[in-house]
């Protein structure tokens, strides 16, 4: 995973959620970061915004940290690079 995607990422959700940016790692846990299922829509949504890709639904349910999430924005921004529906 590249740094500048783990960082936009990061940046993406300190922003979102105003929480100090050094409080978010890429190993944090959602939950200890105080995100609840609303609260992780609406970072999906800012995340969406910044990488201009489309998450499904039913990959969100599974995602419990910051890892998982850098994870999922980076295949799907691999995908629309490469012109794959998959990140439409």
């Amino acid at each position: 995973m590249s740094d500048e995607l783990t960082q936009r990422v990061l940046k993406t959700i300190a922003t979102s959620k105003r929480i100090p940016i050094e409080q978010v790692t890429i190993e944090s846990e959602l939950q200890q970061l105080g995100i609840d299922s609303m609260d992780a829509v609406e970072i999906l949504f800012a995340l969406e915004n910044e990488f201009d890709i489309s998450i499904p639904d039913e990959e969100v349910r599974n995602v419990r940290n910051i890892r998982q999430m850098a994870e999922g924005v980076e295949k799907l921004v691999a995908a629309k690079a490469a012109g794959s529906p998959a990140g439409q």
